[in-house]
């Protein structure tokens, strides 16, 4: 008889209640310490097992787990050392002995204190294992989770451990195959020892990381993927990470095809450490402009907390983030470069991240900058910088929709525009970018450039009381709708009116509005800029001369359709302007049949 050697009397409660926030990670535990006995044998002896593997059965009737490795195996004096002592790290000392800097020489588990997580789930654990050792004998160790436990000669015959967990009453769903099967798929899948449950093996294949990325093929890419993310659509591209100094990483980077409906907050990149998984919360590992990226990253210099549950963020994960931004704008520039026709079909995927990332991380930003694109009004890609050495003279002009008869003004007289969002990060974007580079933005509904204007049919001639035409009728409506309105004459005819917002003011609207929509509404008003060369307008004010109340519907029915195209119109309005459209057009009907 013995007794365990610890400061506690309470300290597997304390593992049991405290230490793992899942209890299933005890499969991983189990099993890791199982590859770590078979790596052990190979390091020790120059040979591994003759077909090494790990064995997990399943006896419902008999409420036991078993987890069997052909691994090193233990005698008396080790299972006192590394299981009663509950070190908690009971590879330290194989560390430091066999001690290398090559990556696969990395000791998974640690025997001591992630044996004890069986605890969380069974009421007794057995030990029964054979050392390499010449002339060694079996042994067989039990405990019930107290701090007494029992270690004897045992039966085994063959080199190697088996754990045997004899299930408490309230952990019913690990006496199902299935839910072990699935932990099983969850943390083991990468492990590099064959591992089977109930006869059938569960890794069958290794991970793709640990293969050099000139070997790989695209449908392997491809395949991993669906491995990882099974209902997910196929990612746009990837990147394959083999990193040696200052840490060692290893891992594909995957950019994921985005739907509407896609959360993009939820965790989606999976951390293994030495092929064991961690977690999918890499939201310390990864700047959060990269939190959308999905894959793998294995790394066993990543630190993690004692149950190996989550990472601990220190200098190294925060180096580790940054080199892995770097790895990821350096593909993208070269996508940029060498197949630019992918990237801009890439786009609408990747320009969130892009953009964030440029947002956030001024060394991103840099490296980015030169393929930061947008569309312009002739459906052409161009940056910043191209726009702004084709018109130096000018402010950046960008519309928010990428048709409208606004729009065509600008085309028509060769103005070029960028189609820039009305979104949150767009303008947040344009704030930035106008505080980084200088840059002027300014949207073609907030101001009305000198060449949209044609002053041959400038309306100036003025009358008895010394009021020009466009005077004149900039009254006639301002009375009708109460609001600034400004007459000039267009060099377009196609557009009878439009809304003008001052730039600063709109984008302040705009920005509080993403907020709370409600409180913002009438927040800034608009100037309405009526087109005095505009049929419409002239036809409007021969109207009011036998009809004025027909000639208020026609005004407010001008200014709504402008509303509507610039999408300044809520939804609440819409069914007035429906009912309001029908009749005056009702009204003009009947006033053509008469005439």
């Amino acid at each position: 008889m013995g007794k365990l050697k610890i400061h506690s009397e309470n300290i597997l409660p304390i593992i049991k209640k405290w230490l793992y926030s899942e209890k299933e990670i005890f499969v991983r535990e189990l099993v890791s310490n199982a590859c770590d006995a078979i790596y052990k044998r190979l390091k020790i002896t120059g040979k591994e097992p003759g077909e090494p593997r790990i064995e997990v059965t399943l006896d419902a009737a008999s409420r036991t787990l078993t987890f069997a490795d052909n691994g090193l195996g233990m005698d008396s004096k080790e299972v006192e050392t590394c299981i009663a002592q509950i070190a908690f790290s009971g590879a330290e000392e194989f560390v430091k002995k066999y001690q290398s800097d090559k990556e696969g020489d990395q000791i998974i588990g640690h025997f001591g204190l992630g044996f004890y997580s069986a605890y969380m789930v069974a009421e007794k654990v057995e030990i029964d294992s054979l050392s390499y050792k010449e002339g060694a004998e079996a042994i067989h160790w039990s405990c019930d989770g107290s701090i007494d436990y029992t270690l004897s000669k045992g039966d085994l015959d063959q080199v190697g451990t088996r754990v045997t967990l004899t299930l408490e009453k309230d952990a019913d769903e690990y006496l199902e195959e299935a839910r072990i099967r699935e932990n099983l798929h969850r943390f083991c899948s990468f492990l590099p020892y064959p591992i089977f449950l109930n006869g059938k093996q569960i890794n069958e294949k290794p991970p793709l990381w640990v293969k050099p990325a000139s070997e790989c093929t695209e449908q392997e890419y491809l395949d991993f993927y669906r491995h990882l993310y099974p209902l997910d659509p196929d990612p746009l591209f990837w990147i394959h990470l083999n990193v040696d100094f200052p840490f060692h990483l290893k891992g594909i980077l995957y950019f994921p095809k985005i739907s509407e409906e896609q959360d993009l907050k939820r965790e989606s990149l999976k951390l293994f450490c030495n092929r064991v998984y961690v977690s999918d919360n890499c939201r310390d590992l990864l700047p959060e402009y990269l939190s959308i990226l999905r894959g793998a990253i294995d790394s066993p210099d990543i630190p993690l907390n004692v149950s190996r549950s989550y990472l601990q963020v220190d200098p190294t994960v925060r180096q580790l983030g940054g080199h892995i931004s770097k790895k990821i704008s350096d593909r993208l520039a070269a996508l940029h470069q060498s197949e630019s026709e992918k990237f801009y079909a890439c786009w609408p995927d990747i320009e969130l991240i892009i953009k964030f990332g440029a947002i956030q991380d001024e060394k991103f930003y840099e490296r980015v900058k030169s393929f930061l694109v947008w569309k312009n009004s002739d459906e052409v890609w161009t940056t910043l910088e191209d726009y702004r050495e084709r018109h130096p003279d000018q402010p950046i002009y960008y519309a928010a929709e990428a048709k409208g008869h606004f729009l065509d003004l600008y085309k028509h007289k060769g103005i070029e525009v960028l189609i820039i969002r009305q979104s949150m990060i767009d303008q947040a974007l344009l704030h930035f970018l106008e505080r980084k580079s200088g840059a002027s933005f300014k949207r073609i509904d907030s101001t009305i450039d000198e060449s949209l204007l044609d002053p041959s049919k400038e309306k100036t001639l003025l009358d008895a009381e010394g009021r020009s035409e466009a005077a004149k009728i900039a009254e006639f409506f301002r009375k009708k709708l109460d609001i600034e309105v400004e007459a000039k004459s267009l060099a377009s005819e196609s557009v009878p009116g439009f809304l003008m917002f001052k730039e600063e003011e709109r984008r302040m609207r705009d920005q509080l509005a993403m907020r709370n929509p409600e409180m913002m509404q009438g927040l800034v008003k608009p100037t309405f800029v009526i087109n005095t060369n505009h049929k419409l307008i002239q036809a409007i004010q021969l109207v009011g001369e036998s009809d004025d109340a027909l000639a208020q519907e026609m005004v407010r029915e001008v200014y709504d359709l402008a509303r509507l195209s610039q999408r300044e119109m809520d939804s609440g309005s819409i069914g007035d302007f429906i009912e309001r459209s029908t009749q005056v057009l009702e009204k003009l009907a009947c006033r053509a049949v008469k005439n």
